[in-house]
This record gives structure tokens, C-alpha cells and sequence, in this order.
């Protein structure tokens, strides 16, 4: 068959709360194994040495811990739901999406693909006991239980279109649910699958059972092949693989643990007994797993097998082994099984084994075998070709093939073989090598659904990274693919581990920091670019940028190749090597023009695409070519024409800066030939520009009034009546160059607003030689069109301050303002700052140019850290006279209190209550109504409902409890009759949106609650 990768791997076992914790307990041959938690049964009270009917023989087992805690926030359960739900599903859900992460994926980005899901399952012992209490089955106990829904909800929250099934042969589940999934990826029926195993042992039964078949070990411990093995002990845990073909993992540049050749699924038939095993069927799936893999038994070097420990199983499994490994050339097969370690998993014990196999591969050591010192001398090992690995077993550096068998009692057999993965020489690099980029720093990303989240996940991430001797751009490219997606987002550029963990670190203590970040979501940005014109320049301008980023230097190199031709000499190298001439007009205006375009094409190659763009006076050569009004060669032309034409104008002209409004300024000028108004930057920001005997006189006179004046540093009188010498030679340049209609709304500073239909021409270029510089009307027309963000585009910060200055219009719009560059010093750390503000504002970067091909490899990063602080256990815990007799719910802690300067919900909008005598809102007996309600059929505390949350996104609402909740509103309020649940539907966003569509409707409050439901277990 056509190999298999496993690219991504998450576990808890018990003793092992994920994989890193899983290998060390491996390693350590380490019992995972200990006393049943008195919150599944009371082990005393079911235990009989003897194993009296009705009893079992051990009071031990391998138990994970905390099996009751689950973050129903993040997948956006309620907490009545929560309550109702097999924790085998809330496990899954969990360990599913830790593993797509550690695959070197976001899961939000296999939402709406055909990936599938197929879990191993055997034990349902958490409908027994809900689905047997006939009176207190709801909705929620339905959908909460079944095999089919652990599959189903993985598939159901990730969005997931491919196959969803649960498959139940006993033991053998999980590693038959691999099987399938990798047959589902060799049909084309999906491209990724995502196989495990789950496992809780709620209720004594299995137990009991063992001990009554005569298979329980009375110490609880699984003992394979060892002379001591005296039975099974059961134990529990989850795990998930995901699966890819190796092509296509290979191509994507994805880490692949080890390489699935084969598997292979048969059944014992009619043999000695339904739930005895059969060592002619075990062998025969042996062969078909070597045979669809392609492989001699002889080559296979180690096996993980079923391993179970009792009598019968340990010798027919022995048996069958032999039968294709006793002749074998060399060195016997060594042989060991995971369940000495952590007990007989059930359903999730062929994900345990296939984990296990797939780390041993990956780092190249297979662990020694718990109980191995003593083995069973009547399995004669030997004499088949097989040893029990007393010690770690080095791998070779060569490809290694492994075995893995897991049986089901009820006959149903499943084999596979595991090849070591490709060596790095073999594997192509990312499938997007070939995208020039880096900007000289990485970015690394953390997101979160809220503050408490992202401060445990940029914590966990820190204590990570702080030990980590790996490229800090390679560990920030693998975040930038997992670590993005969800509501709350934090970035932040670092040049090496050293300081990204301390970054990381600073932000999670930074309660400031975590509150403005999740004062709202991030939400999609709408991004204007600002140009700078002329005045901005100096010598060296972007050096350090041009140094540290690949990409802008492509760009700077493209804008002076086009310039070239025209100006007889390098602009880009004027520029960088701090040349003075940078400040003569001839070359001041082409030098500001490449390093914008260069600026501007490096962001929008980044994924910063504007939605706006205002250039002030020649920065809009820089935007039309960005907007598509101009060709970069066309426009190089222009302006190269335009500073040097202004270079050869007379001497005498300069340009004066008032603290004033035009209003007062206009008429000094209004009469003078000479002079005129060259731009209008703010409120009282007015620039005059003429003759310097006009401007002498027109100083005087408002220095006579008290009014702050300023002479700039220019050579030319620009923007003013002495510029017109110059227009009849580049008229005739910009007519050969022409222009079109910007394609991204340009709000033009000759019209002081967005051209509308209107083209960049000759005839614009030409008047924008002369015209008045209408910045305060072009930026107050941009601001009104809603920007998120103000980006400057320039060798330093200039037209940001300006716009801050414009006023109420400034306040009022409140844009972030982002600086790629910062000033003299500026470097791709800047652009990198630039880039992280972005993305923390909503703006989804095309990450790949952010780094160069080498440093976009996958790294290993902590997988998500969820919260446990709420528990969900309420079990109808099982006693001696039967399941029914009592129920013992484990209290789920109310929400804690935020600490000092931890980020809350976001406030209510102006005019909404959240809840009358909450926050000191006026009372609203209506809106404390409607989030009562809430609160219960949700199993939410009162207090956790507030007005702007959402019902389906951030409550977990689905159609059953809408029509609960529509049930429960006809019982508190009155004037609801004429209302039907279709007519609620299109009002549900928000608490506050259905609050006001119930006032609109007339509706009033009649009714009392008895109690208050509150928050459920």
C-alpha cells in the first residue's frame, strides 16, 4: 500500500498527561498504575479477594488524572451540556485538537475539508448510567452519549466534512479505526484523517467481568510474557494520530514520526470460543499486514504486541509470532508491550501501542519492557524467535520496520507495520520554497477565545521556548501556522529564543496589556497607507531596513532599475550610503519615491493589502503606482523629471510654516503673484510658499499678530506660482506617460478627497505640480471612510502626528497607527513590530514572506494549554445494590473573581443592560429576565450571561435549546404568544439583540423563578 504518514501525535495515559510526559514514563519503565479513584466507584465496596460473584478481584487500575475537567469555553459548550456529555467525548475533543496542532496545523484551517475522523471506542460506560434514569434523560443526555458522537463532535467543532465514524472490536478498536482511516486516505476519500482511541472507566463492570472469566491480575498490572503474569488490569486514556499520505505530508514540509506500510484487518471466525483468542487468525492478519506492506517478517525489528498478559493470550499471541519469526536470520524479534506499563487501555489500547511505536521510531530507541526481567519460561521466546527487551534498544540510523498487533476479544484481529521516518535529506523543503522573503526578524503568534487563555498559553509558551536552541524565526513560522485563528491575538517580534521567552513572558505578567488586547475580538482591518512627501528624507534613510530585510531589498532594487534610466545614476545607493545630495530636489524626490514603493510593495507582499491610500504632495507617485493608476516605470519617470525640472528652477523661493488656520493666512496671500497657500496640513497647520521677499513680509505680518511661524529647509518655492516655468517640459513627459483610475480608492490631496471615477493623468500630474496640498480635507474624508489602521509609508514618522492633530474627526475615528519605520535607526525589527501591531488588529499576513525558505521549517511547540477550571463529573456513581441507588455530583467552582488588572468581558454598548442590578445599570426586570433564562437552559451562574455575548458562538445555544429556550421565555414572560420560534431565530445574535426584539414586541415580565438554576454538574 502506499505509505502513510503520522504527522502529528497527542496522548494521556495514566501517569502521562500528554506525549512528552507518555515517552519519559516509557522511558523510565515507569507504573502508571495505582488505587481507583473513589470519584469513579468505591473499589472497597466492590472488591472480594476471591472474586465473589458480583465482585472484583483488584482494587487497582491505570486511571488518568483530572478526567473530570474539561474546557467547555473554548469549544463553546454550555455548561448543562458539559455535564450531560461521556467524558470520553469531552477527552477526544481535547486531545484532537492538540494533536492537529502538534501536526504543524491551525485546526481552523481544516474546517470545511474533507478531513475524517475515526475513533476507536468500547466502553459506553457513562450512558449506562445516565441513559438507564428514564426521568432525568433530556437532549443533552441524548446527544451527550454514544459511541457515534465522539467521533461526531470531533467532526461537529472542527468542521470537519469527511467520514466521522466510531468503531467498536473491543481491544482491537483503536488500531482498526487507524486501519480504516488509512484506507479512507489511499481511496482519496479524504487527504488528512484523524484516528484514535478513547477510554474512561466510569463503573466496575469490566472489572467484575475479568475477575469472573478468571483474566484479572489481582494487583491490577498487565505483566506481558513475564513469569509473573497473572491476568489484565484495566486501565484508561485517550490518543490521536494524524494521518497523511506520505506524499503529501513530504510536499507540505511536514515533521512525520514514523511511516505507516501496511495494515491489515481479520476475524477469528467459528474458532474455540467467541472470546478466546485464535493464533491461526492472528498470524494469518500478520501476513497480510507484512504482504500489504511489502516486507519480509525477517526485516521487522521490534513488535509492539498485544501483550495482555493472561495465560492463554500471551501464549497464542507468542505462537503466532513465531510462526513468521522463529526461522528468522540474526537477531530474535524483540518484543515488548505498553500495558505492563499503564494496564490494558480497552478500546484506546491500540493507539497506546501505536504511539508508542511511532516515538520509539522517531527517537530512534524502543523502551524497555515493564515485567520483562522474568519472562514466562513456558512461552519458550527463544525457540520463536523472539526476546523481551529488558534494556532500551538502540535503532540503527538505517530505516527500521516495527510491528504493532492489538486483538479484540470478540475475534476481531488488526496488525500493522511502521517504517522509520524519511531522513531529512530525502524530505523536500516547504512546498513554498521557492517565495522570496524575510524581513530579518520572526514574528511568533499566540491567540486565545480570552484573557485568562491567552495568559496560561503565552506562559506555557515562554517556559517552552526558554529552553529551546533553535532558531527563533523558525519557531516564530510554526506558530504563525498553529497559534492563529481564535478571537484574542498576541504577537510579538524576537531575534532569538532568549529574548522571545522573554517577551512571551513580560506579556503574560502585563495584566495591561491582556486587557487592551481582549477589550474587543479582532475583527477583520480595513488599512489605509499614508505616503510622505517631500521633507522626510535623510541620508541613509532605510539603510538598516535594506540590511535586514530581503524583501525590501528586492524592492528598493526593483524602484532603482526603473529609475535608473532616468536620473544617470543610483538612487538606491545615494540612499544608503548617507550621501547628502539626498537633499537636493533631483534627487530628494526620486529617492523618496523608490523607498516607498519599496516600503509599500514589501507590506502588501506581507499580506498588508490597503483598502485606502493618501499620499501627501510627491508621496502620491508611491500610492498611484500601489493603486494601479501608474506602472512603476511610468511613474519612475515622472518623478525623476519632476526633481530634476524643479532643480533647474531660479533660486529665491522658499516655504513658510504657520500656526494657523487657512482661514486667517489665505488673505495674505490671496493678492500676491508670487506667493500662494502650498498645503494645508491641519487645523492651524498652514504652509505658504513664494518668493522669499513675499514671504519676509507675509512672516512679518503675522509675527505682528502673535502668530508662531516657521521657515522650512527647501531649495524651491514648491507648490506655488514659481513652479510654473517647469510645467510645459513635463507636460510633455506626462502625456507620453499617462495614467488611469486608481483600482484602490486614492484620497487625493489636490481634491482634498477620494477621486471618484477620476483619473491619475497628465492633467493631475500637471496641476498637482501647482496645487495647494489639501491634507486636512483628504485625511478627514479617509478618516470618515472607518480605517482600523493609519500605516505610514515613509522614512519616518511624520504624517501620523499630523493626523493626531486633526482633532474631534482623529478622536472620533481613533485608528491604530502603525510605523514599518521608525526613523535613522530603523531595521527589519521595526518592520517585524509593524507587522505584529497588524496582526493584533485582525490582519492575517501571508506569513511565508515574512521568513526565508530555510527558516520555514516545522518546530515542536507546546501544544494548547486548556483550562481545568471547571469540572464535570455527575455521575450516578455505581454501589453494591445496584447503579441507581445514589448520585454523587463533584461541585464545578463558580468563576473565580479576575484578579487585579485581569481583562473582563467586554462592556455592554452604551444604553444596554446587562443585567439590572448588575455593573450599576439601571433596572431592566425584562433583560434580567431573558439572561435568567439563559443562564438555565445554558447551566450558566446568572452572573456569567451578559448582554453583549452571542447565543450560538459564545453560549453553545443549538436548535434543541432554542426551542427550550423559547419554552422557558413563555413561562417568565407575558405578550410572547404571537411569537413563534422562527420568528426569534433572525434575532438571536446577542443576549442584547434578542432582549430588544422582546421590548420591541411589547413583551413584560410576570413570572418569578422558583430558584435559581445556576451554573450545573
Amino acid at each position: 500500500m502506499e505509505p502513510i504518514a503520522i504527522v502529528g501525535i497527542d496522548c494521556r495515559f495514566p501517569g502521562a498527561p500528554d506525549t512528552g510526559a507518555y515517552w519519559d514514563l516509557l522511558m523510565r519503565s515507569a507504573d502508571g498504575v495505582g488505587k481507583v479513584p473513589g470519584q469513579r466507584w468505591d473499589a472497597d465496596e466492590f472488591h472480594s479477594a476471591d472474586g465473589a460473584e458480583g465482585h472484583a478481584n483488584t482494587v487497582e487500575g491505570g486511571f488518568i488524572g483530572d478526567a473530570d475537567a474539561f474546557d467547555n469555553e473554548f469549544f463553546t459548550i454550555s455548561p448543562r451540556e458539559a455535564a450531560a456529555m461521556d467524558p470520553q467525548q469531552r477527552l477526544l475533543l481535547q486531545c484532537t485538537w492538540r494533536a492537529v496542532e502538534d501536526a504543524g496545523l491551525s485546526p481552523q484551517r481544516l474546517a470545511g475539508t474533507s478531513t475524517g475522523v475515526f475513533v476507536g471506542i468500547m466502553g459506553n460506560e457513562w450512558a449506562q448510567l445516565h441513559l438507564t434514569d428514564y426521568a432525568k434523560v433530556t437532549a443533552q443526555i441524548g446527544s451527550g452519549n454514544g459511541y457515534c458522537m465522539t467521533a461526531n463532535r470531533v467532526s461537529y467543532h472542527l468542521d470537519l466534512k469527511g467520514p466521522s465514524l466510531a468503531v467498536d472490536t473491543a481491544c482491537s478498536s483503536s488500531l482498526v479505526a487507524v486501519h480504516l482511516a488509512a484506507n479512507s486516505l489511499l481511496s482519496g476519500e479524504c487527504d488528512t484523517a484523524l484516528a484514535g482511541g478513547v477510554n474512561v472507566a466510569v463503573t466496575p463492570a469490566l472489572s467484575i467481568f475479568y475477575t469472573q472469566a478468571g483474566l484479572s491480575a489481582p494487583d491490577g498490572r498487565c505483566k506481558p510474557f513475564g513469569a509473573e503474569a497473572n491476568g489484565i488490569g484495566r486501565g484508561e486514556g485517550v490518543g490521536v494520530v494524524v494521518l497523511r499520505r506520505l506524499r503529501d505530508a513530504l510536499a507540505d514540509g511536514q515533521r512525520v514520526y514514523a511511516v505507516i506500510r501496511g495494515t491489515a484487518v481479520n476475524q477469528d471466525g467459528r474458532s474455540n470460543g467467541l472470546t478466546a483468542p485464535n493464533r491461526w487468525a492472528q498470524q494469518d492478519v500478520l501476513a497480510a499486514a507484512y504482504r500489504r506492506a511489502g516486507v519480509d517478517a525477517s526485516e521487522v525489528v521490534f513488535t509492539e504486541a498485544h501483550g495482555t498478559g493472561t495465560t492463554l493470550g500471551d501464549m497464542m499471541e507468542v505462537k503466532a509470532l513465531g510462526h513468521h519469526h522463529a526461522t528468522r536470520p540474526g537477531k530474535p524479534l524483540a518484543l515488548g508491550s505498553v500495558k505492563g506499563n499503564i494496564g490494558h487501555t480497552e478500546g484506546a489500547a491500540g493507539i497506546a501501542g501505536l504511539i508508542k511505536v511511532a516515538l520509539s521510531l522517531h527517537h530512534r530507541v524502543v523502551p524497555a519492557s515493564r515485567h520483562a526481567t522474568k519472562e514466562n519460561p513456558a512461552l519458550q521466546l527463544k525457540d520463536n524467535g523472539l526476546r523481551l527487551l529488558k534494556a532500551p534498544l538502540r535503532l540503527p540510523a538505517a530505516p527500521v520496520l516495527a510491528g504493532l498487533s492489538s486483538f479484540g476479544m470478540g475475534g476481531t484481529n488488526a496488525h500493522a507495520v511502521l517504517e522509520s521516518a524519511p531522513p531529512a535529506s530525502a524530505r523536500p523543503g516547504p512546498r513554498d520554497a521557492g517565495a522570496t522573503g524575510g524581513i530579518g526578524c520572526g514574528v511568533f503568534t499566540v491567540s486565545a477565545p480570552g484573557a485568562p487563555a491567552l495568559r496560561r498559553n503565552l506562559a506555557a509558551q515562554a517556559a517552552a521556548v526558554a529552553s529551546r536552541r533553535v532558531s527563533a524565526q523558525a519557531l516564530s513560522w510554526t506558530s504563525n501556522q498553529v497559534k492563529t485563528g481564535h478571537r484574542y491575538r498576541f504577537a510579538v517580534p524576537a531575534h532569538d529564543t532568549a529574548e522571545l521567552a522573554a517577551r512571551l513572558q513580560e506579556a503574560a505578567a502585563d495584566p495591561d496589556l491582556l486587557a487592551r488586547l481582549t477589550a474587543a475580538p479582532a475583527g477583520k482591518p480595513r488599512t489605509a497607507f499614508l505616503f510622505t512627501g517631500q521633507g522626510s528624507q535623510y541620508g541613509g534613510m532605510t539603510a538598516g531596513l535594506y540590511r535586514d530585510s530581503a524583501l525590501y531589498r528586492g524592492f528598493l532594487d526593483e524602484a532603482d532599475a526603473a529609475l535608473l534610466p532616468h536620473t544617470g545614476r543610483s538612487v538606491r545607493d545615494l540612499v544608503l550610503d548617507g550621501d547628502e545630495d539626498v537633499h537636493l530636489t533631483r534627487w530628494t524626490q526620486p529617492a523618496l519615491f523608490a523607498v516607498e514603493y519599496a516600503l509599500g510593495r514589501t507590506l502588501t507582499e506581507l499580506g498588508v493589502r490597503p483598502g485606502l491610500l493618501l499620499g501627501h504632495s510627491v508621496g502620491e507617485y508611491a500610492a498611484a503606482v500601489l493603486a494601479g493608476a501608474l506602472t512603476l516605470d511610468g511613474a519612475a519617470r515622472l518623478i525623476a523629471a519632476r526633481g530634476d525640472l524643479m532643480q533647474q528652477l531660479p533660486e529665491g523661493g522658499g516655504m513658510l510654516s504657520v500656526r494657523a488656520p487657512l482661514a486667517e493666512v489665505a488673505p495674505l496671500v490671496a493678492d500676491e503673484p508670487l506667493a500662494g497657500v502650498a498645503a494645508v496640513n491641519g487645523p492651524e497647520a498652514t504652509v505658504v510658499s513664494g518668493d522669499l521677499g513675499v514671504l519676509a513680509r507675509i512672516e512679518a505680518d503675522l509675527a505682528g499678530r502673535g502668530l508662531t511661524t516657521r521657515r522650512l529647509t527647501v531649495s524651491h518655492a514648491f507648490h506655488s506660482p514659481l513652479m510654473r516655468p517647469m510645467l510645459e517640459r513635463f507636460a510633455l513627459i506626462a502625456a507620453e506617460v499617462g495614467g488611469g483610475v486608481p483600482e484602490i480608492p486614492v484620497y487625493s490631496t489636490v481634491r482634498g478627497r477620494v477621486l471618484d471615477g477620476e483619473a491619475m493623468d497628465a492633467a493631475y500630474w500637471i496641476e498637482h505640480i501647482g496645487a495647494t496640498v489639501l491634507f486636512q480635507d483628504a485625511a478627514e474624508a479617509l478618516l470618515d471612510a472607518g480605517p482600523t489602521h493609519l500605516v505610514e509609508i515613509g522614512p519616518q514618522p511624520v504624517l501620523s502626528g499630523m493626523v493626531r492633530r486633526l482633532g474631534p474627526r482623529a478622536q472620533a475615528a481613533a485608528p491604530a497607527h502603525v510605523l514599518p519605520v521608525r526613523g535613522a535607526e530603523a531595521s527589519g525589527r521595526d518592520l517585524a513590530d509593524a507587522l505584529a501591531e497588524l496582526y493584533r488588529g485582525g490582519a492575517d499576513p501571508e506569513w511565508a514572506a515574512v521568513y526565508p525558505a530555510e527558516e520555514r521549517v516545522p518546530q515542536p511547540l507546546v501544544p494548547y494549554v486548556f483550562s481545568d477550571e471547571h469540572r464535570y463529573w455527575a455521575a450516578r456513581r455505581p454501589t453494591a445494590a445496584g447503579p441507581a441507588d445514589s448520585t454523587v455530583p463533584t461541585a464545578v467552582p463558580a468563576p473565580s473573581a479576575a484578579p487585579a488588572g485581569e481583562a473582563t468581558a467586554p462592556a455592554a454598548a452604551p444604553g444596554v443592560a446587562v443585567l439590572g442590578t448588575r455593573a450599576g445599570t439601571p433596572a431592566d426586570p425584562l433583560s434580567d429576565a431573558v439572561q435568567e433564562v439563559i443562564a438555565a437552559v445554558g447551566g450558566y451562574a446568572s452572573a456569567e450571561v451578559s448582554a453583549h455575548q452571542r447565543l450560538y458562538e459564545d453560549l453553545g445555544f443549538d436548535s434543541v435549546m432554542i426551542m427550550e429556550l423559547k419554552t422557558r421565555l413563555d413561562e417568565r414572560v407575558t405578550g410572547l404568544a404571537h411569537i413563534t420560534v422562527q420568528d426569534l431565530l433572525p434575532r438571536l445574535k446577542t443576549v442584547a439583540d434578542l432582549t430588544g426584539f422582546l421590548h420591541e414586541s411589547g413583551a413584560t415580565v410576570t413570572a418569578t423563578p422558583t430558584a435559581q438554576e445556576g451554573r450545573t454538574a
